[in-house]
């Protein structure tokens, strides 16, 4: 299945190393991954990716990907006001789905 990624900050570097691009470029992967498997799929240790927006709306980890979906990385070290506002602050995803 194909995927619009796009990664933030220092993330993209790890990306561009693999030739994978991070700015809303197709990505191909397995049906029915999660967030989490993609985040490892990419290289990525879960927690060097803070939050995962799936079609621009913050999404937990364990949520399962479809064809098409538009996924968005953001590492650790966004500003705090801005965590606020996207909704990534400390444990509020895993809050809601609870």
């Amino acid at each position: 299945m194909k995927l619009s990624l796009k990664a933030f900050s220092t993330l993209r570097p790890h990306l561009k190393e693999q030739n994978i691009g991070y700015l809303g470029e197709l990505y191909e992967c397995k049906e029915g991954i999660t967030v989490k498997e993609l985040v490892a799929q990419l290289g990525f240790r879960d927690e060097e990716v803070e939050g995962a927006f799936v079609n621009y709306m913050i999404t937990p980890k364990n949520f399962t990907l479809k064809e098409g979906d538009r996924v968005a990385l953001v590492p650790p070290g966004t500003p705090g006001s801005c965590r606020l506002m996207l909704g990534i602050k400390e444990g509020s995803h895993e809050e809601e789905n609870r």
